[in-house]
């Protein structure tokens, strides 16, 4: 009996297996080290009639991934791992020409490969998968000339988990999954839509930006990646909000998170202000619930209103470590206790001044305190102040408020409180930590507010402020009526993301790439469709990016540096000066061309300290220091290192500054077996890859506090034990990180545990 196959169309034609080998051949073609006849014999295909040419493709793709890693009988019993990572690219390969195929049929072209450019443009449009924005702004001669530019072989650039990883989550589908928009289709669109605002340069730039983009130099923002091109183009990853001390504002709060989540952000929530358990409310005693109640209510905001369908919504909530509830909050994630009292979605955080740190080092007492009661009684918010060099107004209001024998406060050791995080830390990974007066004295636009807390991934620091409600109103014109709220805006905090492939880029390239890269933030900011107006408001006054970068360790071991090194030290200082000096003069040239933010006067990129505070004085750096008290600067912040988790598996390197979790592994997910490795995993790379947990945690704060000098703003900055790990030593690196400068901390990763991610910072 002849055999037939079922195609993709539908059709059934006789079995051809000189089509599988062409298509295997092809695949291998130029791969070291993979053999096409071997892969064809180790696939074992049981070719059956009725069988499908999907089938056929997903059996060979199974192969190639499962030939990465390959164990061998080395006698009396014992076996050895091998890897050959390259089989990755085959499997990536051999998935793009399924890509292929389904776009052929769906787009109704005849070629194998990529379709016309224009053409598809013109579809998602009709279908209402791409904005009308896109041939509005660009001519149709515009459109088909940057169709020609796209280079559909930057698909072998791929290995196989970063393009099934692009198609699962950011290529734009049709209704029903559909495949029409290809990766390098995918890439100029976000390169079209972020070139608009540049008018007559916008093909030009829109080149630029594809080709960093398609090459894997850069990696933008999961928003970005997945929303730029469509109608509903919402390109920021995390807002962050202060909650005031009354409901309206806790409520507007929790609205705003709702509105985030809707459109995939993330929310960073600062929850300092809110009176404790017990204080009183308009005069009657013990009425207040405290700050968990309404933790709670973010909470199942968080699960209600998920992040488009994808993943429950993320959010962190911050906590200073004076405030009365600081026990209970530190326990909302945790088995133990009443669960009513729990907030197992929510991510807390601690903000700790650097007097506690202080008291703690010295064995010392910890006065905790209601915030409503401190601004009834001194007429101040104590978090509204922070230690600076020249001025300690936070220690001199702490310790009036604990001179003052009317204030109730409940004294503690400090260490207990230390205790306690600690623990929590090592059975959740939370709390993240944020050293307030760290943080607010790097602040390049202290003149102009503060920084109470940071997001979810913590590597955003930019003044913020809370909203207020000033009155509501009934309008009645002529029998129409409205009620009108009229509402002073806070600053409610965007973060717009991007990160260099330190993996692809070398450190006399970031000189090229970072302006682009730049350019491409600040442009962002000016097309952004934002989901809250007050976050359009705070994003135009500081037009704040986070330039980042992803591959650091990818970069480290490519370059054969030990990561518990003094190179790796020296390394890091000379790589991110050349970041943030590359970084901070693209802002200043298109300042020149375009303006400064509107709240740059004043700020210490005007005067200068930013630069006096981090000690940059040869002749490039007072140049620039001239240059930008002349033309000012486009962006009042300008760096932050993301965690990058899923773009960077796009890119083919490491997950921003983290070293790798291991050299290989096989990751099990639904029944099927992925394995992994090491970005470019060899014989002479093989050692420079040491595993996350089996690193001295000391050499990675020391390398996190070398990297801070050169960022304005934080780093997602996670710290690795073992169960093995005794609890001084963890006491020690968070005492070690607050003294090395280090203004955020993370995740405390367990090996025994896992971690959730958020997508929305990867960049």
């Amino acid at each position: 009996m002849d055999i037939k196959i079922r195609k993709r169309n539908g059709k059934y034609e006789p079995l051809k297996v000189e089509k599988t080998k062409k298509m295997v051949k092809l695949a291998c073609e130029g791969i070291e080290g993979c053999d096409p006849i071997e892969l064809e014999l180790d696939s074992r295909i049981q070719f059956r009639d009725g069988m499908t040419t999907k089938e056929i493709q997903r059996t060979l793709i199974q192969t190639a991934i499962e030939k990465v890693i390959q164990s061998s009988n080395v006698g009396n019993g014992n076996t050895i791992n091998k890897t050959n990572s390259n089989w990755q690219y085959v499997a990536a390969r051999l998935l793009s020409y399924d890509l292929y195929k389904e776009a052929q049929i769906n787009r109704d072209y005849s070629n194998f490969g990529y379709g016309d450019y224009y053409e598809l443009v013109k579809k998602m449009i009709g279908m209402n998968l791409y904005g009308t924005y896109l041939i509005e702004n660009y001519s149709d001669n515009e459109i088909k000339e940057l169709g020609k530019y796209i280079v559909p072989e930057r698909d072998e650039l791929f290995n196989y988990e970063g393009l099934k990883l692009l198609n699962d989550r950011y290529l734009i589908k049709g209704f029903s999954g559909e495949i029409f928009e290809l990766p390098q289709e995918r890439f100029m669109t976000i390169a079209m839509h972020l070139a608009i605002p540049e008018g007559d340069k916008k093909v030009f730039y829109a080149k630029k930006f594809y080709d960093i983009l398609s090459k894997l130099k850069v990696t933008v923002a999961t928003p970005t990646l997945g929303n730029a091109g469509t109608p509903l183009y919402q390109l920021s990853s995390c807002f962050i909000s202060v909650v005031g001390d009354n409901l309206w504002s806790i409520y507007d709060v929790n609205h705003k998170f709702a509105q985030v989540s809707k459109h995939g952000g993330a929310l960073g929530i600062y929850a300092g202000k809110i009176r404790a358990l017990n204080s009183e409310i308009r005069g009657h005693k013990n009425a207040s619930g405290g700050v968990i109640p309404w933790v709670r209510l973010y909470n199942d905001t968080a699960v209600a209103v998920d992040q488009l369908g994808k993943r429950k919504g993320g959010a962190t909530v911050t906590l200073d470590i004076w405030h009365k509830d600081i026990f209970e909050f530190l326990d909302i994630r945790t088995n133990n206790g009443d669960d009513r009292r729990k907030a197992h979605d929510i991510f807390p955080a601690v903000s700790i001044p650097d007097l506690f740190m202080e008291r703690l080092e010295k064995r010392e007492n910890w006065s905790l305190f209601d915030p409503y009661t401190i601004k009834k009684l001194m007429g101040y918010y104590i978090e509204d102040c922070f230690d600076d060099v020249d001025n300690e107004e936070f220690t001199k209001k702490y310790l009036e408020c604990e001179q003052n024998s009317l204030i109730p406060r409940e004294s503690v050791p400090a260490l207990d409180i230390m205790k306690k995080i600690m623990k929590s830390a090592v059975e959740t990974g939370t709390p993240f930590i944020f050293f307030r007066d760290t943080v607010n004295r790097a602040n390049p636009n202290k003149h102009a507010g503060m920084i109470y807390a940071s997001n979810l991934c913590h590597e955003i620091a930019q003044n913020m402020s809370e909203s207020e409600l000033i009155e509501e109103e009934i309008i009645n014109k002529n029998g129409f009526v409205e009620v009108i709220q009229r509402v002073k805006p806070g600053d409610m905090v965007t973060c717009n993301l991007n990160s260099v492939n330190l993996g692809k880029v070398k450190i006399d390239e970031l000189k090229e790439c970072i302006p682009l890269q730049i350019r491409m933030l600040d442009n962002v900011i000016t097309l952004n469709k934002l989901p809250v107006q007050e976050a359009r408001i705070t994003s135009d006054k500081y037009r704040a990016i986070g330039l980042g970068t992803s591959g650091y360790h990818h970069f480290l071991a490519s370059n054969k540096i030990k990561w518990e090194s003094d190179e790796h030290l020296k390394v890091a200082d000379e790589l991110f000066e050349e970041v943030a000096y590359n970084a901070i003069k693209a802002s200043m040239e298109i300042a020149k061309e375009k303006g400064s933010y509107p709240a740059f006067k004043g700020s210490e990129w005007e005067t200068g300290k930013y630069f006096e505070r981090r000690g940059y004085n040869s002749d490039r750096w007072k140049k620039l220091q001239e240059d930008i008290k002349k033309y000012g600067m486009r962006n009042g912040y300008i760096t932050a290192i993301a965690p990058t988790g899923s773009t960077s598996n796009i890119a083919n390197t490491t997950a921003g500054i983290d070293p790798v979790f291991k050299k290989f592994f096989v990751e099990e997910k639904k029944g099927s077996f992925t394995p992994k490795t090491a970005p470019d995993l060899n014989d002479e790379n093989f050692w420079y890859y040491k595993e996350a947990h089996t690193i001295d945690q000391q050499w990675s704060i020391k390398a996190c506090a070398v990297r801070q000098r050169h960022i304005d703003q934080a780093q997602s900055f996670n710290l690795y034990i073992t169960p093995e790990v005794k609890a001084k030593d963890i006491l020690n690196m968070y005492v070690e990180a607050w003294k090395q400068g280090v203004k955020t901390i993370y995740y405390v990763r367990n090996i025994s545990l896992e971690m959730d991610e958020c997508t929305s910072c990867s960049s």
